[in-house]
């Protein structure tokens, strides 16, 4: 197989896996077989386990011997280690927008925000997390900085995961909590906006560290050292369901 040729397949790979993951297809602690993606995407087993490695490396899979590869459990250190990153990233995003964004942009975000307060409650949570992750990626795009964009949005990859994974609506707040944060980014000082960002950061850590809290049980039960490289002839067999539209 050419390198070309191999890279491109990977990268599909990739793609798929990473989808079904983000979107709660399949969900976290359950075990993905290079086997069954190998056999549905008709590609060897190669391409798949260099996919099913970046993932790893990206912390989206772990695996061990004897248990083969699975969704990954993150630990409360993993989420409040996230979210310390986060807010610094966001925080910034918030500022910049706040002396940047256009008139059309505020407008658009505001649509969008009201979008994602509707679906907040909503049991279809690969609607919520799309529209929730488009939401913060777009604020960080209207700052005009990409780097900070790309950052963000790969960062927020996790916490799309973790709400979706968990698969039953955040627990209650404010109804209008996205709303009300566009609301001070585009009318407000840029240390109001920054405030704001700040307590939205903040109020998705404690939801998501009560959204996850059976799955921490789960994780401290099953124990947590993992090896890097798992072993073919030993991963459980699992069959990945379709994608979500």
């Amino acid at each position: 197989m050419r390198t070309s040729e191999a890279s491109s397949l990977a990268s599909e790979a990739y793609g798929v896996v990473r989808r079904r993951i983000v979107r709660g297809t399949v969900g976290l602690g359950e075990v993905i077989s290079r086997r069954k993606i190998a056999a549905e995407l008709g590609m060897s087993f190669l391409p798949v386990s260099v996919a099913l490695q970046r993932l790893e490396i990206e912390g989206l899979l772990e695996s061990r011997p004897r248990a083969g590869t699975r969704v990954r459990i993150p630990s409360p250190e993993d989420v409040r280690g996230h979210y310390v990153v986060r807010e610094a990233l966001e925080v910034q995003a918030a500022k910049l927008f706040a002396e940047v964004a256009t008139t059309r942009e505020r407008a658009e975000l505001k649509q969008l925000a009201a979008r994602v307060d509707a679906l907040a409650e909503s049991a279809d949570r690969a609607s919520y997390v799309v529209s929730h992750q488009k939401l913060h990626r777009r604020i960080a795009e209207c700052t005009r900085c990409r780097a900070l964009a790309a950052t963000i949005e790969q960062t927020n990859v996790l916490a799309s995961m973790w709400f979706c994974a968990a698969r039953r609506p955040s627990p209650s707040g404010p109804k209008r909590r996205h709303q009300d944060l566009l609301e001070i980014l585009s009318h407000g000082t840029v240390e109001e906006a920054a405030q704001a960002m700040r307590a939205h950061i903040a109020h998705g850590m404690a939801s998501t560290l009560a959204l996850l809290e059976p799955y921490f049980r789960l994780r401290k039960a099953r124990g947590t050292t993992f090896a890097r490289t798992p072993r073919p002839d030993r991963l459980q067999e699992f069959k990945i369901a379709g994608e979500v539209d």
